[in-house]
This record gives structure tokens, C-alpha cells and sequence, in this order.
């Protein structure tokens, strides 16, 4: 095999191409992931003039001194725009940018995506209800029969049911207008994402789905974001490098989105850097937990759609739960908990599991069989916790800047657009600026979405959320909406505020009632790792815990006095635990079961003390979600 000269400024190096580098491959593969992962990774990609470039690694090695290949420089590659996610924000952003360089003749403009799940789709869970209007337009023909790459697994909504349950009742209420379904889909997010990127790729989009974006890169002279690399592979969970050791790659962009979804880890440092919350209120959450059910077809009804509020959570405690029927006799059905609750002996698992046995929801599945688990946080501000969105050299979209309408309970659309909005001014910015080595700001992007759909509709609705908030709880929240809903329709002078950080709501357990949970029957409620074994998770044992404590035996000794175990509770995966141990200040051990992890960010959100950190582990790691 010959060599080829690599280009690095003004020095032309021959180098020699290097076999060890190539990771294993998806199933989904565009053709330049293909090159990228099948040939060394130091042979340019067959793109005319764009090559990656590769530093020697050139430091002469002194008496005694122990090789370290982490200070390897990293290999790199220059794209015209980098998305972080393959989510519909990322995959709409990148089918747009597309869509307009094609339509001008620029088909050599390069956009890649990076995904840090294995597959498309694969960390992926939602209701679904997608409101069509951002698909329409983004992809006319998404859904016409004689379209044959259609996405064939929509079914229409035919009717909706509004519930308030107590303990063994379900009393009829009338839905907010929000929550019409009318004209909208039932779908399964995790599918709809992987047929997204098949049609980004027919049109020319670079999708690297198995890399995980663990680093934000910024330029020296201004500190603008010039892109992001992915993380090292092969090092040993004590930090030291393996045999099969890789160092990872930079991708060097001139506009760079982050669409990494609610609480991103590079988005949580953007936001930080560049103060983007300097004008908003703290973003607050909620964690959504999903099973997905085959029903006996005497309990199936395609299209309907029930969602409901009360029973099983406490009136203190905001959230909703729902259940879909879609496909063929599958139905959707999961638990929202608002993350600022107050008890810390509350398990959002355990709500979910005690959920299903309310008869509105066992009628149902009795008899059927769970095929499906996943759990994600979401983002529940709103308007009034939007951050500035464009930042020098980027911009965050989708769910990773906050604009689930919650009240409508829906968020695709309002994702999507906001993809889309992003994508014309990067387009716009990069035709008006083609000086390469200068820096970009999406000032469009910011007036775009004041002037769009998304901002109409959020502020429209922006009192709903916090105003349970209030000391009448549950109630005073449900009578509030309901005057907002029709009555008020967003037009009040004032604009309700949160009430704080979550992880700030959480009470010391002595001040809050301990909550005991039945035992799951098997059946129609589980145990958690039985419902973990249907994610599909894992994660190679020996390398770093990518949920990063400090110290395990200093917070074993601050929180557990306090809190009993809170985040055994929080966590809808059994990741931590706190087990008997004699030898301990507080004869208890802290333990973090990391392979467990679905990466559904509750603990980075939620922690009392705010001190776990969610990072990405190495790329194509964590759930394998279906249908989810």
C-alpha cells in the first residue's frame, strides 16, 4: 500500500497508513463512514481537497520517561458544519443545510453528524405524538403512499381521553386545547429517527453514528467553538491505556450545532462558557419512563390516544402518564415525573410500575407482553427558561436548548423547526462569510426563532407549567391551566417564575414520609433490572466510570445522613447503590453500577449535591432501544 502525502499548514509528511485504527461498523453505514472506518485513518476520505490531517507524534522520549500515547496529538478533519446527535433536531438541521447547498449547485459543502449511540435511533425514547407540521415541510412526501421511501410506521390519531385518576376511580376532564390530536401521528421516536438519517444520506449528509462527541474544541486566539473531538478508546477503568488503545478524532467546522438532547454533556459546558442563561430562568425537568406493550387484540383500539393526571403521584409532585395505540396491536404507555419533587423517597420507577396496575392501564395490557423499556430526563421551562441559542461559532437546537411544549406535551415539531431555522442561517452566514479562518455568529438563527411557530406557541403557553408552583399544588395548577387554556390564551401581562433549581426542591428524608413499594408481580409490574435487560444496555466494564464522582466515600458520608439513598431512587436504572458496610463512617458504601446506565442524565440533574457528572462513555456504548 503506498503512501500519501498529508497536508498540515506548509510541511507535506508521507505517512505510512496504520491498520490498528479502524473501529467496528453499524449496520447503517453512509459511504464515507465506510472509507472512514474500513481504510486507515490516516488516508483522506474521497472528498476533492478535504483530507484528514495527522501531526507526528515528535517529543523525544528522555531516560526514565514513561510513554504516554494520550498526548498524542489527534488526527482531524475539516467539514464545513458539525452536528452533535442524531436526533430529529440533528437530522433535520443537516437535511436542510443539504437540501439548500444541493439546490445551489454547492453539493461539495460537507455536513456531518456525529451519534454517539451505536446505531441511529438507539438512545432515542418518546411518547410519540408527532404533530406533522415541521415534516411536512422539511419532507412534503414523508408520508404519501406513492412515496416508496415513506415512513411507513405512522398510524393517525383517531381520538384522545382525558383522565384524572385517584386510587381505583378515573373521572372524565376536558383536554386543553393543546392536547387536540387531531391531524397527528402515533409514532415510535426510535424509528422515526433511523428513517431521518436514511434520507439524510441519500442526499449527501456524512453520518457517523458510533462516535461519541466528549470534548469541545475552541479557537485559541478568540476562544469561538471550532468544532468538537470524540473520545479516547481502549483506556483501562484506572486511566492508563490499553493494548487497543485509539485516540480520538477532531472535527474542526466552521458552524458547529449541538443537538445532543435534554441536559447534553458538551451543550451543559457551551452554556456555561458563553453564560447563555445569563438572561433565562433555570431550565427545570422531568424523567419519562416508557414500556412498550403487545396487547390481545380484543384490547387494542388503533389511533387512541389517553393521557391522565393524579394517581399514582403525590399532589405535591407534578406529572401526567399516558397510552397510545399504535401498529399492530402495540401500545404506548409511560410516566412523567417532574424532577422537582420534594420526597426523597420517591422512586419514579416505582410510581411507573404502581401506575399499571390502576385499571384504566391494566385493562389494557392484562395479558399482554412488555417487548420495550427506556427512561430519558426532559426538559420542562419552557419559555421562560429558553438561553440564548447562538453562540460564536454555533448554536444549540432541538430538545438541547429547551423547546418541548409542555402542555401540548409534544416536542418533535418545535425540535425539528428549530433544526431547520438553525440550518438556513448557517447557510446564510457561510455564503455571506467565506473567509475560512474567521469566526461566525448565527445572529439569524436568534431572530428566526423569535419571528417562528416555536416562540408563538411556548410563550402562548408559558404560565401552565409553573403555575403548580403554587400552594394549592396539583389542583391550583390544574385549575390555572385550565383559565390559561381558554380563557387567558397566553395574553397576560405577567410571566409566571419557577420555583428554583431541582435537585434545590429535594427535602432531607426526616422531613418527608417514607414511601414503601409493593413487590412486582412479574407480570404487569417488574423489577428494575428486568426492565433494564430490555434496553439492551451496555457498556465495556474496564474502562473510566463515565458517571463521575470525585470522591465515592465522601459523598457516601454527606448524603446518605441526609437523603437515605436518594439517588438509588432517582435513578430508573439501578446504576447506584449504597450497600452494608461496617467498615464506612456511616457503616454504608457508595456504589455506581455504570454498565447499568441508559443514560438518562437524571443523576446529573437531580444529585442534592450536585456532584455527579454525566459523561459519555466510549462511542456505540449504553441502550439499544426498540420501538421506543
Amino acid at each position: 500500500m503506498s503512501t500519501r502525502p498529508v497536508i498540515r499548514g506548509s510541511a507535506a509528511t508521507p505517512v505510512t497508513p496504520y491498520l490498528g485504527a479502524c473501529r467496528p461498523h453499524s449496520w447503517f453505514p453512509p459511504a464515507r463512514r465506510r472509507l472512514l472506518l474500513q481504510r486507515p485513518w490516516r488516508i483522506p476520505l474521497a472528498v476533492p481537497t478535504r483530507y484528514f490531517t495527522a501531526s507526528r507524534f515528535s517529543r523525544l522520549a528522555e531516560v526514565n520517561n514513561v510513554f504516554n500515547p494520550r498526548q498524542q496529538d489527534r488526527e482531524s478533519d475539516d467539514v464545513d458544519v458539525c452536528i452533535v446527535g442524531g436526533g430529529p433536531a440533528g437530522l433535520s438541521a443537516a437535511i436542510r443545510l443539504k437540501q439548500l447547498a444541493n439546490d445551489a449547485g454547492k453539493a461539495d459543502i460537507r455536513v456531518l453528524v456525529l451519534e454517539k449511540a451505536g446505531e441511529l435511533g438507539d438512545h432515542i425514547v418518546s411518547g410519540n405524538v408527532i404533530e406533522p407540521s415541521a415534516v411536512n415541510e422539511l419532507l412534503p412526501d414523508w408520508n404519501k403512499a406513492d412515496n416508496p421511501s415513506r415512513f411507513e410506521n405512522a398510524t393517525p390519531a383517531t381520538h384522545d381521553k382525558m383522565r384524572f385518576l385517584t386510587k381505583k376511580g378515573s373521572i372524565p376532564m376536558p383536554a386543553p386545547p393543546q392536547m387536540n390530536n387531531h391531524g397527528n401521528y402515533i409514532i415510535s421516536l426510535n424509528q422515526f429517527s433511523k428513517w431521518l438519517g436514511e434520507r439524510a444520506e441519500e442526499i449527501g449528509v456524512e453520518v457517523y453514528p458510533g462516535f461519541a462527541a466528549s470534548e469541545v474544541l475552541y479557537k485559541p486566539d478568540d476562544g469561538s467553538v471550532m468544532g468538537v473531538a470524540t473520545n479516547d478508546q481502549g483506556i483501562a477503568r484506572d486511566g492508563t491505556p490499553k493494548p487497543s488503545f485509539e485516540r480520538g478524532m477532531e472535527f474542526h467546522a466552521r458552524v458547529t450545532f449541538f443537538a445532543e438532547g435534554c441536559h447534553g454533556s458538551l451543550s451543559k459546558q457551551v452554556i456555561n462558557k458563553f453564560d447563555l442563561r445569563r438572561d433565562s430562568q433555570p431550565q427545570t425537568y422531568a424523567l419519562g419512563l416508557k414500556e412498550v406493550w403487545e396487547v390481545k387484540p380484543e384490547n387494542f383500539r388503533k389511533g387512541e390516544v389517553v393521557h391522565s393526571m393524579g394517581y399514582p403521584l403525590p399532589s405535591d409532585t407534578y406529572g401526567g402518564a399516558w397510552m397510545y395505540h399504535f401498529g399492530d396491536n402495540l401500545v404506548s404507555l409511560g410516566l412523567v415525573v417532574g424532577l422537582d419533587y420534594p420526597n426523597p423517597w420517591l422512586s419514579p420507577y416505582g410510581e411507573f410500575q404502581k401506575l399499571k396496575h390502576h385499571r384504566l392501564y391494566k385493562s389494557v395490557i392484562d395479558g399482554g407482553k412488555c417487548i420495550s423499556y427506556g427512561a430519558r430526563a426532559l426538559n420542562e421551562g419552557g419559555f421562560q427558561s429558553i438561553p440564548k441559542c447562538a453562540f460564536p461559532g454555533g448554536a444549540l437546537i432541538g430538545d438541547t436548548a429547551g423547546f418541548l411544549n409542555v402542555p401540548k406535551i409534544k416536542g418533535t415539531h418545535t425540535a425539528m423547526r428549530s433544526g431547520m431555522l438553525a440550518a438556513k442561517a448557517a447557510w446564510d452566514a457561510l455564503n455571506e462569510n467565506k473567509d475560512a479562518e474567521s469566526t461566525i455568529f448565527l445572529y439569524g438563527y436568534e431572530d428566526a426563532l423569535r419571528e417562528s411557530t416555536i416562540w408563538k406557541e411556548l410563550k402562548e403557553v408559558r404560565n401552565m407549567r409553573p403555575s403548580f408552583h403554587s400552594p394549592l399544588g396539583l389542583y391550583g395548577g390544574i385549575l390555572y391551566s385550565g383559565l390559561e387554556a381558554y380563557v387567558f390564551r397566553g395574553k397576560t401581562p405577567w410571566t409566571l417564575q419557577h420555583k428554583g433549581k431541582d435537585h434545590e426542591a429535594t427535602k432531607h428524608a426526616e422531613q418527608k414520609p417514607k414511601i414503601e413499594y409493593a413487590k412486582n408481580d412479574g407480570e404487569t409490574s417488574f423489577d428494575i433490572l428486568t426492565s433494564v435487560s430490555r434496553t439492551g444496555t451496555n457498556h465495556e466494564e474496564d474502562q473510566p466510570v463515565h458517571l463521575q464522582v470525585d470522591d465515592w466515600d465522601q459523598h457516601a458520608r454527606e448524603m446518605w445522613p441526609k437523603y437515605k439513598g436518594v439517588e438509588n431512587r432517582f435513578c430508573p436504572a439501578g446504576v447506584y447503590e449504597y450497600v452494608e458496610d461496617e467498615s464506612k463512617d456511616v457503616k454504608v458504601r457508595f456504589q455506581i453500577n455504570a454498565q447499568n446506565c441508559i443514560h438518562c442524565k437524571t443523576c446529573d440533574i437531580k444529585a442534592p449535591a450536585q456532584d455527579i457528572n454525566w459523561q459519555t462513555p466510549q462511542g456505540g456504548e449504553g441502550p439499544k432501544y426498540t420501538m421506543t
